[in-house]
C-alpha cells in the first residue's frame, strides 16, 4: 500500500478535527464557577494532563496515535482541539480502548500553532496501556 495516500488521509482526519467553532470565552467579571467534568461512557478510556504553557489564543492539537517504527503515524486512537490561554492547559483525550493494538507503539503528539505558523510541540509521550491516565504536567518545546 502506498504510503502517501495513507498519511494524506490521516493528516485530512486531523484537520477536519480542527473544523469545530471555538467556544467563546466567559466574560472575565463574572466570578469564576466551578464546573463539573462530564461523566466519561463506560466503554472509553482518557488520559488526562496540562500542556505547560501555550500562549494565549493558540491553537493546541492533541492525537493520540499509532505510529510504525520510523515514528510515521499510522492510525488516531483520539484527537482534541483546544485553545491556549497564557497558563497551563488542561486536557481530557478520550479514546476507545478495543482500537488500542495489542502489539506496536501508540504515542501522545500535540502541536501549537500561532497565526497559522507552528511554533511549539510536546515531545512523544509512549503510552504503553488503554486504561485511564493521568501524565501530569507536560513541558512544550520549541518547534523546528
Amino acid at each position: 500500500m502506498p504510503i502517501r495516500p495513507f498519511i494524506t488521509c490521516l493528516l485530512a482526519l486531523l484537520l477536519g478535527a480542527c473544523a469545530s467553532t471555538p467556544e467563546p470565552a466567559p466574560p472575565q467579571s463574572a466570578p469564576p464557577t466551578t464546573v463539573a467534568e462530564p461523566e466519561l461512557p463506560a466503554h472509553l478510556r482518557e488520559l488526562r494532563g496540562r500542556l505547560l504553557t501555550p500562549p494565549a489564543d493558540s491553537e493546541v492539537e492533541l492525537a493520540l496515535l499509532v505510529v510504525d517504527e520510523r515514528n510515521r503515524p499510522r492510525q488516531l486512537l483520539g484527537s482534541l482541539q483546544l485553545r491556549g490561554n497564557g497558563q497551563a492547559l488542561p486536557f481530557r483525550l478520550a479514546f476507545n480502548p478495543e482500537t488500542f493494538p495489542a502489539q506496536g507503539r501508540v504515542e501522545l503528539r500535540a502541536r501549537v500553532s500561532q497565526a497559522g505558523r507552528l511554533i511549539l510541540r510536546l515531545p512523544p509521550q509512549h503510552i504503553l496501556q488503554a486504561q485511564n491516565r493521568t501524565l501530569g504536567d507536560l513541558l512544550l518545546e520549541g518547534a523546528p
